[in-house]
């Protein structure tokens, strides 16, 4: 049953961040008023009977008080457009819900901070902090007392160890992994597959070939 305390949502993002988020809202049985997207989504069943609006100032049409925002816009590295648009929204007074599939394993002593997106099978253990606007994606494994900084993209079946710090934008690839009490500066790329062994300062790069830093 749906709680009737939560607010209607609209979707910004038609693609396939967004289908994902929506197929597990709707499990949930969350009402979506409309899915924002310049591009045709016909194609994508997920949204049908959902409302179509073509531009992102449409959202302006629903009152920030009677609606939450969902950020559907995948993060790719080194990209700022998911940051930017919800400073935007969020400057006009809007907020962006949380979202956490049922079927994803959060522990009741990991803290999950507004507008993050934990998706199914991911794990969150005991004294991990997901830090706002930051997606876990599917399968991701966030150990005990990590600290996940805000907007990072942590991608499929990644595993990060206990006692890892993400500070902000960071991104870690597909089935990467960083070993236990590391630390990521902002803006740091873990590429797809990579181990970390080392600290990683602002913007550095860790390869998959070698996982070497650069």
């Amino acid at each position: 049953m749906s709680n009737p305390e939560q607010k209607p949502l609209v979707v910004i993002g038609g693609g396939g961040h967004a289908s994902v988020l929506v197929d597990i809202l709707r499990a949930q049985q969350r009402e979506i008023v409309a899915i924002v997207s310049p591009e045709d989504v016909s194609q994508r069943h997920v949204f049908s009977g959902i409302t179509h609006l073509k531009n992102d100032e449409d959202v302006l049409d629903f009152s920030p008080e009677a609606i939450r925002l969902v950020n559907g816009i995948g993060m790719l590295p080194k990209s700022s457009l998911k940051r930017k648009l919800n400073e935007h929204f969020i400057s006009l007074g809007y907020q962006f819900e949380t979202i956490i599939s049922t079927h994803a394993h959060i522990s009741p002593f990991a803290e999950i901070e507004q507008g993050a997106q934990i998706f199914p099978g991911a794990i969150i253990q005991a004294g991990a902090i997901i830090g706002s606007h930051s997606i876990i994606n599917s399968g991701v494994i966030i150990e005990h007392d990590c600290r996940i900084g805000e907007y990072n993209h942590i991608a499929p079946k990644a595993s990060v160890c206990g006692q890892v710090t993400t500070n902000n934008d960071v991104y870690i690839g597909a089935s990467a992994t960083v070993i236990q009490n590391i630390t990521l500066e902002k803006s740091s790329i873990v590429g797809a597959g990579a181990i970390v062994t080392k600290n990683m300062s602002s913007g550095q790069i860790c390869y998959p070939s070698h996982s070497t830093l650069k």
